[in-house]
């Protein structure tokens, strides 16, 4: 069974949710495209929460520029490496989607399916997508809308 809990954040609430042992399965904005919302027999509990809440706090107020919480998500092999490989994404800069395609081995046709598999990111912040531009520096897509990418990378001092 899985836990919940809604957060309050400078981009609007956030619902994260973890498996029961506490590793966080997810975290979704408001309208997010494939964002999660509580499920019948999910439980709300602020309890598995408490470290992910100050992390997050401190973030949102200029004062982490790194998590170090328990993640799980599920996805393909191909996916997993994506999402590992954006974890590997320092603060305050930004990567394109070919630079994280080379870094997983991936060929150059395999930019596009890299694209699928941080738009399919279930940790949003936490594994930080909203560091991935454009080969030309353009802010492209975002499950979160732009309009959080921008206060996310200006936030981090990128923009």
């Amino acid at each position: 069974m899985s836990t919940y809990i809604r957060v309050p954040s400078p981009l609007g609430e956030l619902l994260l949710t973890a498996d029961p042992d506490g590793s966080l399965t997810s975290l979704s904005v408001p309208g997010q495209k494939g964002g999660r919302t509580p499920q019948v027999g999910w439980r709300e509990d602020a309890g598995p929460f408490r470290v992910a809440r100050e992390q997050l706090g401190a973030y949102f107020a200029g004062e982490l520029k790194e998590f170090d919480l328990p993640l799980r998500a599920e996805g393909t092999e191909f996916r997993e490496r994506v999402w590992r490989a954006l974890e590997g994404v320092p603060y305050g800069t930004t990567v394109t989607y070919g630079e994280i395609a080379a870094g997983i081995g991936a060929s150059r046709a395999a930019v596009r399916a890299v694209g699928g598999a941080i738009g399919a990111n279930p940790l949003l912040i936490l594994r930080p997508c909203h560091r991935v531009i454009g080969a030309d520096g353009s802010l492209t897509g975002y499950a979160g809308g732009l309009e959080r990418k921008v206060s996310l990378l200006t936030l981090e001092g990128t923009l």
